[in-house]
């Protein structure tokens, strides 16, 4: 869709959208990164900080705290949040690594939590971000539960390639969703960022995958037969535990 033919609405969305976690902007760069005149950028910035959506500070705008107010109240989001803190919390005790705790939008795993390791490598997450379902550890950990359909849709479009290891043939990640979906474990070695290996497992409710716990190591310390109990536990405790609050009794 053409710029000039979007709605007021999916103009706000648009600059909203461009805004990277904890960053702020100037208005020159919102026009660069939406496209749309400048003019009517600076009007759609003032008009979301005057709602709270945006933040503003002199001459650069960040996303406000209404927007995470607003977020908060996604009922499924907050639960599934504030049920993963403590099982994040025992994978860091036990790892001393980032733990991450992602969700699937369209073909995109979104980051909803992070707890940084001791590690200084850099990782390419940060809460409120996404990165590709197939170049992630939580994202083919998502994906590889999915219905057929779903995997279809993701892996008839071009694999995108964050560096020389991201995998870009359909095939090869069809076979590595088949693996993941027998073992309930996913791997991604140096895929989204170099020096960086990750282990991921689904969180299930009823059998759907509707979220991803993952550990991220530096490349010379990663040791997946290590990491993978702990983290495959507690991605089943978490899912066990939704499951109990979703029908307001334990399970049988």
């Amino acid at each position: 869709m053409k710029r000039d033919a979007l709605s007021v609405l999916q103009r706000s969305a648009l600059v909203l959208d461009v805004f990277p976690g904890g960053t702020a902007l100037t208005l020159a760069e919102v026009t660069t990164r939406t496209g749309l005149p400048r003019s009517t950028t600076h009007r759609l910035l003032v008009d979301l900080a005057e709602l709270g959506w945006l933040s503003r500070r002199g001459n650069t705008f960040e996303l406000g705290l209404a927007l995470f107010e607003l977020g908060e109240r996604v009922g499924l989001k907050h639960r599934l949040r504030t049920a993963a803190v403590p099982f994040m919390q025992d994978l860091f005790a036990v790892t001393e690594q980032t733990v991450h705790l992602a969700v699937r939008d369209g073909h995109d795993a979104v980051y909803v939590e992070k707890i940084h390791g001791h590690s200084s490598f850099p990782l390419p997450s940060q809460i409120g971000g996404r990165l590709p379902l197939t170049c992630t550890a939580v994202g083919k950990a998502l994906l590889a539960p999915e219905d057929p359909a779903v995997q279809e849709g993701v892996l008839s479009r071009p694999l995108r390639r964050y560096t020389p290891r991201s995998i870009t043939d359909p095939k090869v990640l069809a076979r590595e969703l088949d693996s993941i979906r027998r073992t309930g474990i996913a791997i991604e070695r140096e895929e989204a960022a170099m020096g960086g290996c990750c282990l991921a497992s689904p969180v299930l409710l009823a059998g759907e995958p509707i979220a991803a716990l993952s550990v991220s190591v530096p490349t010379d310390r990663f040791a997946p037969e290590l990491l993978a109990p702990a983290v495959r536990t507690a991605a089943l405790a978490l899912g066990r535990m939704l499951a109990r609050t979703s029908t307001g009794h334990p399970e049988e």
